[in-house]
């Protein structure tokens, strides 16, 4: 025989919303707070996800163009059909320090130089790779307990009402509770995403840095080859 579980352990929509409006003033208030978190999370999970998809897909495409070419002067033509790419931005640095060594004394005399120019290209897009990555982790950390303090606070109201009624019933006092557990919903629902897509972008970020770090390597091979001594 099989076990069906009772309709009636969900929820339905229209059930949260009429449980959502009867939470007083101050569970509105908490629940427009975890909803402006909740919105603007996303806003920054869609953003982050098409930064990183196309840094990842045009470094890819930059890097291929890189090692078929035979010189800097040949990959700084073809750099900009790919301007999207992190590896683009390096290589502008390090081609920058590369190019004012050779004209001022003819060859690449000064590597720390480069490799500086190139470390510099490296954080500037770390920077903008992790934009914004803060405000995930400040949801994932901050909504439950903001959720919770709404809990609380409703089910001290609730308290108060049942004394102030007399009455001692599950029946009478669960409603109040119902409602009050709306908040910690609420806040569990903002940080959950939150969380995951912080750990997920960090992830790629990391691999994104790891790639860049290798790419210098390269690109110092490359100019040694062209102006090395």
């Amino acid at each position: 025989m099989a076990f069906e579980v009772p309709a009636a352990l969900f929820l339905q929509p229209d059930d949260l919303w009429q449980m959502a409006q009867n939470s007083g003033p101050g569970g509105l208030a908490i629940l427009g707070v975890l909803l402006c978190f909740s919105i603007y999370s996303w806003t920054v999970i869609f953003s982050k996800w098409g930064a990183v998809r196309t840094a990842r897909s045009s470094n890819s495409r930059f890097l291929r163009a890189f090692r078929k070419a035979g010189t800097l002067e040949a990959v700084m033509v073809a750099s900009e059909q790919y301007r999207p790419s992190p590896l683009v931005v390096v290589f502008d640095f390090g081609y920058e320090e590369v190019e004012r060594q050779v004209k001022s004394r003819g060859s690449l005399t000064n590597r720390p130089a480069v490799e500086r120019a190139l470390q510099l290209g490296i954080s500037e897009e770390v920077a903008k790779l992790e934009r914004h990555m803060d405000k995930l982790a400040t949801t994932a950390s901050v909504t439950p307990f903001i959720g919770l303090l709404g809990t609380v606070s409703g089910i001290i109201s609730a308290f108060v009402a049942l004394g102030n009624q007399g009455a001692t019933s599950l029946k009478t006092l669960g409603p109040g509770i119902a409602e009050a557990l709306i908040t910690t919903a609420a806040g569990l629902f903002a940080a959950i995403p939150a969380a995951i897509f912080y750990n997920h972008f960090g992830h790629k970020v990391r691999e994104l840095i790891a790639r860049m770090d290798d790419f210098a390597l390269e690109f110092l091979n490359m100019a040694e080859r062209g102006f090395g001594e």
